[in-house]
């Protein structure tokens, strides 16, 4: 992912859009009990995280990863999983 469009990805006035899509009851129960006990406010932020997740993986294996190589690159700067992590799902819940 170019810099650019890193830096557009992580600006907080991003453009959202509603979609709707069916899923299965059961699988909103497991969400809606899931969610806070990873930490998140409800099912929608953690089903984005999610999304999220499984975005920027296809996102590195298909565009050669520059969110990887910055994640590398403030590990080795010191900064801790735990505020990578925090900062992926801030992200992620909007």
């Amino acid at each position: 992912m170019k810099v650019e469009a890193l830096k557009k990805r992580l600006g907080k006035n991003r453009p959202i859009t509603t979609m709707t899509i069916r899923i299965p009851e059961d699988v909103i129960e497991d969400l809606k009990r899931v969610a806070p006990l990873l930490g998140f406010s409800g099912y929608q932020p953690l089903v984005r995280a999610y999304i999220g997740q499984g975005l920027r993986t296809d996102l590195e294996r298909l565009e050669g990863d520059t969110v990887s190589a910055l994640i590398a690159s403030l590990k080795r700067h010191g900064v801790s999983d735990e505020v990578l992590q925090d900062a992926l799902n801030e992200v992620t819940q909007r």
